[in-house]
């Protein structure tokens, strides 16, 4: 059974922090479910981006770029977030098919 249902739980881990993206990695070996598959690999890609800015942007300090950057990471965390909560399976906005393609590794 590849049901949203059956794969919610973990899809909603997957977006608590990076830490829980790993768990939900974990989670998702077995019994492989598709629906937790897809956000896991959203929730990745998101924590992933937002580390990867934020530790690129405290090289070279700027207040304002890390407000956009919060801002920014926040509003496609709810995005990705009520989509596992509302059991859809909807891209992040721009950046979300290339989670899809880069983080095949995540099965």
């Amino acid at each position: 059974m590849d049901t949203a249902k059956d794969g919610k739980t973990t899809a909603i881990v997957a977006y608590l922090t990076i830490v829980g993206a790993f768990i939900a990695i974990t989670m998702n070996m077995e019994p492989k479910n598709g629906f937790a598959r897809f956000h896991t690999r959203q929730a990745f890609g998101l924590h992933l981006m937002f580390h990867g800015f934020a530790l690129f942007s405290s090289v070279w300090f700027n207040e304002y770029a890390l407000y956009g950057l919060y801002l920014c990471y926040f509003i496609l965390w709810i995005y990705g977030f009520l989509g596992a909560l509302s059991e859809k399976k909807q891209l992040v906005p721009a950046i979300g098919p290339y989670f899809q393609k880069w983080f095949t590794f995540i099965s």
